[in-house]
């Protein structure tokens, strides 16, 4: 099996999802991941693929005929993941909205060699005085050999210079705590079943 890597996107419209996945199962291949969004009136996504070597071409050329109907598809073949260790890290973000915060952040983990994995970024007003505030959510890839304390330093000097507040934390403790609450959530739901009966 080829994996191929495709970037969609399109005025939204109802359907366009399942024409894109339509066109690669007509052709062998399985939806394997994906993240897609709309944003300002547009759709678009990134996803990857598994087709069968023989039905490569025949699926490229099929999804190329979507322009037709106003979705555009972009293709890559998947590469190879870095051989690197790494420790997975959650950054938060929050400050007064001003031009050049991702610029100057990402600046910064790119010198220290930090991979950005994920990056969820919103304006929305604050709630007392509706002065607008940038959030951001990225998860980061940080190499095994930096200090955490060293990277935490850096950034926080940053942010006093950017006038943001940031918190790092670690992306497992995160899954822990987001499993906990699951479970708990679940015990809660089988003891009001249990009621109910």
């Amino acid at each position: 099996m080829d994996h191929l890597v495709l970037t969609v996107i399109a005025e939204d419209q109802p359907g366009l999802v399942e024409r894109v996945a339509k066109c690669i199962a007509e052709h062998g291949g399985n939806w394997l991941e994906s993240r897609m969004s709309r944003m300002a009136g547009q759709f678009a996504g990134i996803l990857r693929v598994a087709v069968p070597a023989v039905a490569h071409a025949g699926l490229i050329d099929a999804l190329q005929q979507l322009e037709r109907q106003g979705i555009r598809v972009l293709f890559a073949h998947s590469g190879e993941a870095p051989e690197r260790s790494w420790r997975i890290i959650q950054l938060q973000l929050v400050g007064n909205d001003r031009p050049g915060i991702v610029r100057d952040i990402t600046r910064l983990l790119a010198g220290h060699g930090v991979n950005l994995e994920s990056l969820d970024t919103d304006v929305l007003p604050a709630p007392m005085t509706n002065e607008l505030l940038f959030h951001a959510d990225a998860r980061l890839a940080v190499p095994t050999e930096l200090s955490l304390d060293e990277l935490q330093q850096h950034l926080e000097t940053l942010a006093d210079d950017l006038m943001v507040e940031l918190r790092l934390q670690s992306a497992d403790w995160l899954q822990s705590t987001f499993d906990g609450l699951a479970l708990l959530q679940a015990s809660a739901l089988l003891r009001i079943n249990r009621h109910a009966s």
